[in-house]
């Protein structure tokens, strides 16, 4: 019998390589990318043409205050702050890339954050 967790962290990989294979970042519209762990958020705008990380933002930026919050909070407050971080090298649009995870909790909140501070997708 096959391990059902190894079960569903090949599904997630299988959906990363399908989504990886029809977006692509550029200079003027880089890649943003999320991941999550059980603890903490990261993400990412990368340059797909030169493989550079263009700007980045965890959580391990907020304060210790920020970091007690609920993560759904947590996931707004780095999108506003990734948002910030984009406007600041005058990048407006991205592709947004969820990394193989389902766009409800923490990644929407993330998005939505990410949208509202002017980013477009």
């Amino acid at each position: 019998m096959k391990n059902p967790q190894k079960i569903k962290q090949l599904k997630r990989l299988r959906r990363i390589k399908r989504v990886r294979a029809k977006i692509f970042g550029t200079e003027m519209r880089p890649r943003l990318t999320v991941h999550r762990s059980l603890k903490h958020l990261y993400c990412q705008a990368i340059n797909d043409e030169k493989g550079k990380t263009l700007v980045s933002a965890s959580d391990f930026e907020l304060t210790a205050k920020q970091r007690k919050e609920k993560r759904i909070k947590i996931a707004q407050e780095i999108g506003a702050l990734m948002a910030k971080k984009l406007k600041a090298k005058k990048i407006s649009k991205v592709v947004f890339d969820r990394h193989g995870y389902k766009y409800h909790g923490i990644i929407k909140a993330f998005a939505d954050a990410v949208r509202e501070g002017g980013i477009e997708f």
